[in-house]
């Protein structure tokens, strides 16, 4: 698993109309961040933070199109997590305060000073980058308490599971196909943890979020004085890889020329940085991930078919949620626990009124729609309990049908009956169970006096 400064960097937006204002803070911060998008009206900032994973904005109060303080705002309602600075050159205590309470990070005033604005920036980027490797480090010790990470007890995720289970050990490439948001990334996470390359880099690539040049840029890096800019070497994602496996998501929107020299890379096991003369070999796994049908793309030329071809040594595709409406409880229970850590709250339970409407949903942005709503009524929440009124309107506007108490359990209730079934199917043999369960003796035994299921065991 790679460490989180590696698998996602440092990114932010600027959007301010003053163009020569955007580019003289461009040039103070260019060395604190890895990636920055000036947005000169509220819908470019929109727009910018819907497609690409953004950390930070740098947001002025006086956009053309629409107020500050309104973007601000529909910005932490839809991600609550990303960190926003307010500033503006109207300013005044009062919209300070209101930027404050909206929940921006800070508030900075024009002529911004560059000590200012980089403290500003650094402190944000070592908060972002700290938290990543807090939920990384986490990660690792659930992995090595043997979760692969997938939440699910449906037969629809049980097959998966048992599918990643059996081609993880496989030191081959992985095709995964899936409607957006059913969590193609986490499936591919589990196959590289499960993996004999688990130890290595896991590195992630969006395919679609850049054009040919950055693409072959951010892929295979380049050398010091390559072209103009080019002021020091840089490796490439696929050689950070090395000994590790390489994620390349949204692999259908790859530009035709990219995708030769991504064959070639599969077929060499080499990779040529931009301006070398000398290959440098390359030991890694490719798991590439689509939302669209690569073998009808390649039947129509729009993707190349031999790419296809090596992409597709193994594949599995990832069931939408509509057909695993029975994990929704878990699912749930998951989000809050993760939540309630994240946002440093004691949010107990779901509703019964506002669960019923969650079940009824149709989640056209499966699992991840799923999480971002229990996001945003857990970043409402100010009690106990979410209510109805937590949710977005699309789900409080669709009428709910009755709901069997049994898909109201809680996750203690529902990993109890499971284990208990496991156990009876075993007749009590532990070390069957634990297999078919996924987890390591010691693990099934801790949950086994939990749950006081010991009568009756071998």
């Amino acid at each position: 698993m790679v460490h989180p400064r590696m698998e996602r960097r440092f990114t932010m937006v600027l959007a301010d109309d003053d163009h020569l204002f955007c580019k003289r803070v461009e040039r103070i911060v260019q060395e604190e961040v890895d990636g920055i998008v000036i947005c000169h009206t509220g819908q470019e900032v929109f727009e910018t933070v819907a497609r690409r994973a953004i950390d930070f904005v740098l947001l002025d109060l006086q956009l053309p199109d629409m107020d500050g303080l309104k973007i601000l705002d529909a910005l932490k309602r839809t991600n609550p997590e990303i960190d926003v600075v307010i500033i503006t050159g109207h300013s005044s205590i009062d919209t300070a305060v209101d930027a404050i309470q909206t929940g921006a990070s800070n508030y900075l005033r024009k002529p911004v000073k560059r000590h200012d604005l980089l403290l500003t920036v650094q402190a944000i980027r070592d908060k972002v980058l700290l938290k990543r490797e807090n939920d990384w480090l986490r990660e690792r010790l659930e992995v090595q308490e043997g979760d692969c990470g997938i939440v699910g007890q449906s037969p629809a995720m049980e097959k998966l599971i048992g599918t990643i289970r059996t081609i993880a050990p496989l030191d081959c490439n992985v095709l995964i196909q899936g409607e957006t948001g059913t969590g193609k990334k986490l499936a591919a996470r589990a196959v590289h943890q499960l993996s004999n390359r688990s130890n290595g880099p896991f590195i992630v690539f969006n395919c679609g979020a850049f054009t040919e040049e950055l693409v072959a840029n951010e892929l295979f890096g380049h050398e010091k004085g390559a072209y103009t800019g080019a002021t020091s070497r840089k490796i490439g994602l696929l050689e950070a890889g090395n000994r590790g496996t390489v994620f390349l998501d949204e692999i259908g929107e790859m530009d035709p020329a990219m995708q030769v020299k991504l064959l070639h890379v599969l077929e060499e096991k080499q990779i040529l940085r931009i301006g070398a003369t000398v290959p440098l070999d390359l030991d890694i796994r490719i798991i590439a991930a689509t939302n669209r049908d690569l073998k009808k793309m390649a039947g129509m030329g729009t993707f190349r078919e031999d790419l296809y071809f090596r992409l597709n040594v193994v594949s599995f595709e990832l069931p939408p949620l509509t057909r695993r409406k029975q994990d929704l409880p878990l699912l749930i229970s998951h989000f809050l626990a993760k939540y309630n850590r994240k946002f440093s709250k004691s949010i107990k339970s779901i509703s019964p009124e506002a669960m019923n409407l969650l079940v009824d949903y149709d989640y056209p942005g499966n699992v991840r729609e799923l999480e971002n709503t229990i996001q945003r009524a857990m970043a409402l929440c100010t009690g106990e309990v979410v209510q109805p009124g937590h949710l977005p309107r699309d789900i409080q506007q669709s009428t709910p049908e009755p709901v069997d108490p049994e898909v109201l359990k809680s996750l203690a209730e529902v990993e109890k009956d499971h284990i208990a079934k496991v156990l009876q199917f075993t007749r009590g043999d532990k070390k069957m169970a634990a297999t078919i369960l996924g987890l390591p003796r010691t693990t099934l035994w801790r949950r086994i006096k939990q749950y006081n299921l010991e009568d009756g065991l071998q």
